[in-house]
Parts: structure tokens; sequence; C-alpha cells
């Protein structure tokens, strides 16, 4: 026969006793786990944020002292564009300056003694308005600056002559005479003639053009040459333009250089 142990299993001597808290440990077991896990993460997120409210405080404290450094340099910035703006207008006004002075003063030297000037008018763009001024139409057709010249002499000859002579002022690109008119100064027309004296007379209107100038930056402004029975001119190089004139007996006497 076969023995058989009567003895239960659990009060055996010896052997390996079964587990009597079923799955349920396990359960609580793995419940703590994720307790502490989870409070574990909440406490690492709780620094992090902590950490970046701190720098965001930081940053913003540093962008406050550098917006109150840029307030309190702002004048010096807004110093330095007036500055450079000045500069650069002033620099245009010199660049743009025309050289009166020069030009009447050469005006002067090629003056023939024949001619004698009634009106004269500088301005250094067209539409520029001068008390006094002559307002020859022509001008109109110069950008740049120019000579606007009334005038007597002797005759036609004196006239063209005088033409030439202009032209050879230093910046003179185009010389226009839109009139030149021969007439007689007698005893009868001495008191009404601008120029005196008796004998044939032609008076001539004259335009001296220097389309080489630079043109003032305002359209407007300024070109001031005195007006005078003496001298006033511009500069080199020239085109002529020539009109008619009639003499006294009706026949028309074509005036300006050959």
């Amino acid at each position: 026969m076969r023995p058989v142990n009567l003895i239960p299993a659990e009060e055996r001597p010896g052997g390996r006793k079964p587990l009597r808290a079923g799955p349920l440990a396990y359960v609580v077991v793995g419940t703590l786990a994720a307790a502490v896990i989870a409070i574990t993460a909440l406490v690492v997120t709780n620094d992090k944020v902590a950490d970046r409210k701190a720098e965001v405080a930081t940053l913003e404290s540093e962008n406050a002292s550098i917006e109150a450094e840029v307030k309190a340099l702002a004048s010096y910035t807004q110093f330095a564009t007036v500055r450079e703006q000045r500069l650069a207008t002033i620099t245009e006004l010199a660049n743009s300056r025309f050289d009166w002075e020069r030009v009447l003063a050469e005006l002067s030297l090629v003056l023939p003694a024949d001619v004698q000037l009634t009106s004269l008018t500088g301005t250094a763009a067209p539409g520029v308005g001068v008390a006094g001024g002559s307002g020859i139409g022509i001008r109109g057709q110069i950008a740049g600056p120019a000579l606007e010249m009334v005038g007597c002499a002797s005759g036609q000859g004196a006239v063209a002559g005088f033409v030439e002579a202009v032209e050879d002022i230093d910046g003179v690109t185009r010389v226009g005479l839109p009139s030149s008119t021969l007439g007689d100064t007698g005893a009868s027309a001495e008191t009404t003639s601008p120029c005196g004296g008796t004998g044939r007379t032609a008076q001539f209107q004259m335009v001296a053009g220097f389309d080489a100038a630079p043109v003032p930056p305002t359209g407007g402004g300024e070109a001031v040459a005195p007006e005078a029975t003496t001298e006033a001119a511009p500069e080199a190089e020239s085109s002529t333009e020539t009109t008619s004139s009639e003499t006294p007996s009706g026949e028309s006497e074509e005036a300006g250089p050959s």
C-alpha cells in the first residue's frame, strides 16, 4: 500500500506555506508606487515653474532697467538725427550755391563802353520773384541760374558784340536775345528814351543762362543778383538767339552775333 500523509499541508513542517493575501496586496503596492511617482513629478514640475517665474521676474526687471536707459538717452539720439539732417541740408545748399560775385565781376570786365545796362536781374531758378526785375519771358526756359539784362547800345553791331562777350563768361551755356529794337533818340525822344543821348540807339533785352550749374534744392527761393546799371552775368559756352527789330523807316534789321 502506498503511505498517505494525513497532516494538512499548512501544518506540515518544512514545506512552503501558500500565500493567504491574494492579489489585493499587489494592487495596494502598485497604487502606492503610482502615488509616489505622481507626487515626485508634481514636486519637480512645481520647482520648474518656480524657477521659470523667477527667471521671468529677473528678465522683466532687466527690461525695465534697459527701457529706462533708452529713455534717458533718447534726447541724444534725437539730437544726432537732427544734426545729420541739418548737415545734409547745409551740404546740399553749399553744393548748389551759385557764385554770383564771380559772374558779376566777369560781366563788368566784358561790358563794352558803348553798351549801357538799365536793368540787371539774377535768379537761381525760374519763377523766383525779384522786386523790380525785368521779367523777360524766355527766362522760364532755363532751369538753372540766369541773368536778365535790359539796356541800350550804340547800334545793333554793339548789341551783337555784347552777346559774344557774354558768351565768353565762364559757365554761360546759352544767350537769348528776345528783342533788340533800333530807334532814333533825337531831341524829341531824349525825354522818353531810357538810354538818353542822341542818334540811333538799340534797346535790347538779353538772357544769359547757366544750365550746367546745380539747381538749388528748394524750387523757389533765393537767387539774388542786384538790380543795377553796371554789372552782372553768368558762365561759359553758349548758344545765342537773334531777333529782328524795325528801323524807323520800317525796314527789318537783325540783331545778334554773326
